[in-house]
């Protein structure tokens, strides 16, 4: 099931609560997909990085090569948000005058440990790896944070554009207010006229500027939203243990990538206890049982791929070749 799914999209997401083996299911599938010949890039957005243990090689914030045909990245937050955060100074050292540039600075510091920065700096390079992906890559995987913060991470691109949408209205508005102002006032002597000139070229200059800076983000985000909403491009996987609170987050999270207009294609149960190993296996996997039907009759229509507990550690190409051959069932 799974792998039909990935074989259709261009960008899959898998999701669910922390410790269910998201990260081994997205690289099980990018891996089957890279030896089905597709270019392949792996992107982990959770903050407890675990694809460079997976995979037994260090992996940092830019692609580097897992296998024949797969690259993966590890978005990192406080990197991310120092970009980030660098490339907005940049921006308005620029467009401010340079008496105000300690002013700059300050804030920045302040905006560091603003609520929402990393969010927002993440989401950018969320942006970013899925616009690489499907321009130099024919499958982006992301294997995402954990369930509430993936939940509020697809929720930010309409927030987003909604809110830089505000801005540039304000900044319409301020620009027709100035008009008038300028419009208002005595006829100036010649030099005073140069002199007025002059800051008003260096005011269009910059609101110019400002406006450009707004719109390309807004694009962004406006292309990530049709993006994650485009069921014939995007999938989003829900992976899930045969627990009672997996189970929860994982009902949650589906009503709320329904509710944004992103395509759930199906639920992996992962680490399913054998039935006949033992009295106590026996006995978890009575009452993983139990949990499993209570997800099937929550969500009737979805897919289900239940994948067994496995005896040993799951780390580098082989043992994830032997994942993604469960995943085909």
């Amino acid at each position: 099931m799974l792998l039909d799914v990935a074989a259709r999209a261009r960008v899959l997401f898998v999701g669910g609560k922390g410790g269910v083996g998201k990260t081994t299911v997205a690289s099980a599938v990018a891996l089957a997909q890279a030896r089905a010949g597709r270019r392949v890039l792996v992107v982990s957005t959770d903050p407890a990085h675990n694809l460079g243990h997976l995979w037994g090689v260090p992996v940092g914030d830019r692609p580097v090569r897992l296998a024949p045909g797969l690259d993966g990245v590890e978005v990192c937050p406080e990197a991310t948000t120092d970009r980030h955060l660098a490339q907005v100074g940049e921006t308005l050292r620029r467009l401010m005058p340079e008496h105000l540039a300690h002013q700059v600075d300050r804030h920045l510091e302040l905006a560091r440990h603003t609520p929402g920065t990393h969010e927002a700096a993440v989401l950018e390079r969320i942006a970013e790896a899925v616009e690489l992906g499907v321009t130099d890559y024919d499958l982006v995987v992301l294997d995402t944070a954990p369930s509430g913060h993936t939940a509020r991470l697809m929720a930010l691109p309409e927030t987003m554009t909604a809110w830089t949408d505000g801005l540039l209205r304000s900044r319409d508005r301020s620009a027709r207010f100035d008009d008038a102002l300028r419009g208002l006032d005595e006829r100036p002597t010649d030099r005073s006229e140069d002199r007025r000139s002059d800051r008003s070229d260096g005011r269009a200059a910059r609101d110019d500027e400002i406006r450009r800076v707004l719109v390309a983000r807004r694009a962004r985000f406006e292309r990530l939203r049709e993006t994650l909403t485009d069921a014939d491009r995007t999938a989003f996987v829900i992976v899930l243990a045969g627990e009672r609170l997996p189970v929860l987050e994982s009902v949650e999270l589906h009503t709320t990538l329904t509710d944004l207009g992103v395509h759930v294609a199906g639920l992996v149960i992962n680490k399913r206890s054998p039935a006949d190993a033992g009295d106590f296996l026996a006995s978890r996997r009575a009452q993983e049982d139990v949990h499993v039907r209570t997800v099937r009759a929550a969500l009737p229509t979805l897919p289900v791929l239940e994948v067994p507990l496995l005896g040993g550690d799951v780390v580098g190409h082989e043992a994830l070749a032997r994942v993604a051959e469960l995943l085909r069932a």
